[in-house]
């Protein structure tokens, strides 16, 4: 059974850094691009960052370039959004989805629970 569970979401102030976990199980990262998303209140879930099977990485959201990073632990099946130089625009829930292909398609067939990440001093 496919799964996958976000970790590491929590308050940090602005300026700071808080790195997600998306950890997989059912397929392996070599079968699947792994991608994060946020929704924040009163907002549309909107693609934040993909990365593919061979590890390349592709930004879908401009105003996170320069501050977060995507990494993946093939031997631990877990996937890694780092989040640096935070702000309170960056609150919101966070997911990861497994694309239905080994490259950043931009095509979905499951999805995580989310993890709240909140921005504010």
């Amino acid at each position: 059974q496919v799964q996958l569970v976000e970790s590491g979401g929590g308050l940090v102030q602005p300026g700071g850094s808080l790195r997600l976990s998306c950890a997989v199980s059912g397929f392996t990262l070599d079968a699947s691009a792994i991608a994060w998303f946020r929704q924040a209140p009163g907002k549309e879930r909107e693609g934040v960052l993909c990365i593919g099977n061979i590890g390349g990485s592709t930004y879908y959201l401009d105003s996170v370039k320069g501050r977060f990073t995507i990494s993946r632990d093939k031997s631990k099946n877990t996937v890694y959004l780092q989040m640096n130089s935070l702000k309170p625009e960056d609150t919101a829930v966070y997911y990861c989805a497994k694309d239905r292909t080994i490259w950043c398609s931009r095509s979905y067939d499951s999805w995580g629970q989310g993890t709240q990440v909140t921005v504010s001093s």
